[in-house]
């Protein structure tokens, strides 16, 4: 019994904990993902860098913060920060829609044709982030680091291996529950929320009855910048700051919009947990669980590895591809995307 605790222990120190903290974050990014296509009709490539835009502003809101001497510890001090980056980032999508978005959405444009508008935003906005904080990776976590350490925990339970729970991940859990209610309220009680959901299951008929089509391209965007600084912080806070690792995450992040059922805010939860624990369990290495579990001369050589970490990514891919083929709506979607 004390072997299969150790077992479970390790992974989930090493497993599923991580996965629930990285699924969490990966929710919040395909929530952005799917209020864009379901209100404005095309998937925004550029959602990626709205993110690293949204947690620069975080950064130097919370250095800032630090110089002046103010804190929350043992939380982080970019939780303070986190309504500047979403105003500022608001302001910086509602630009790039008047801008840009507006003058193709006003000519009907197709959607392929504003899905490569967000690619060209998408490069601009990396370019202002490039520019305005370097392309070093960058460390702002302050605050107590662990709510406990693997030591405390072996401690306490007496077991072999220990369970280090870090702050980042709890907050990442944690505001991923808030922001969903908050959504799910928002978009179910609310009058704005409804004429939402009305403009996204059919903008003409949404527009005859009064609902005021500007307002709602204003809230959905204003959403989904907030989402993106969310997700994009939590992300930063949880592992570091890494300008170019933002354009590598929108796999993943459209992976778990489309495997969900890209559209559907459910899909896009489920999702975000569905592409996090595949790539952390294909890639984790095995060996050290298998011992607790198997007799010496059933253990496999080497790491009892499924993929390399180095493919993580590939992983979201294949996800993707097969949903593709097996179910090209996802799986909360019943209509065509």
């Amino acid at each position: 019994m004390e072997d299969f605790l150790n077992a479970f222990v390790l992974l989930s120190n090493f497993a599923l904990v991580p996965a629930l903290a990285y699924g969490s974050q990966l929710a919040l990014g395909a929530l952005g993902v799917t209020l864009v296509f379901a209100v404005l009709r095309f998937s925004n490539f550029a959602h990626g860098e709205t993110m690293a835009f949204g947690t620069m502003i975080a950064i130097f809101g919370t250095w800032g913060l630090q110089a002046a001497g103010v804190s929350i510890d043992p939380l982080p001090t970019a939780l303070l920060a986190i309504p500047l980056a979403i105003v500022v980032t608001i302001g910086w999508v509602l630009i790039t829609d008047k801008l840009v978005y507006r003058f193709y959405r006003e000519k009907k444009s197709d959607e392929v044709i504003l899905l490569i508008v967000s690619i060209g935003v998408m490069f601009v906005t990396a370019g202002v982030v490039r520019f305005a904080i370097g392309v070093d990776d960058q460390v702002f976590t302050d605050g107590e680091r662990f709510v406990f350490s693997a030591r405390e925990f072996r401690t306490y339970t007496g077991l072999r291996e220990g369970l280090a729970l870090r702050t980042t991940q709890v907050i990442s859990v944690v505001a991923a529950v808030i922001c969903v209610i908050a959504l799910f309220i928002f978009l179910n009680r609310t009058r704005t929320g409804k004429a939402m959901r009305a403009y996204a299951d059919n903008e003409d008929l949404a527009t005859l009855s009064g609902i005021d089509a500007g307002k709602v391209v204003l809230v959905a965007w204003s959403l989904a910048a907030a989402l993106a600084v969310l997700a994009g912080t939590l992300y930063g806070l949880d592992k570091s700051f890494k300008p170019f690792v933002y354009q590598q995450i929108l796999l993943p992040i459209f992976a778990a919009a489309i495997v969900g059922g890209l559209g559907s805010p459910v899909g896009a939860i489920v999702g975000g947990y569905i592409i996090a624990f595949a790539e952390v369990l294909v890639t984790y290495a095995y060996i050290r669980f298998l011992r607790y579990l198997l007799p010496q001369e059933w253990l496999p050589e080497g790491l009892a590895q499924l993929v390399g970490t180095e493919y993580k990514f590939a992983v979201s891919f294949v996800i993707l591809v097969v949903t593709l083929i097996i179910r090209p709506t996802g799986i909360f979607n019943k209509k065509p995307a």
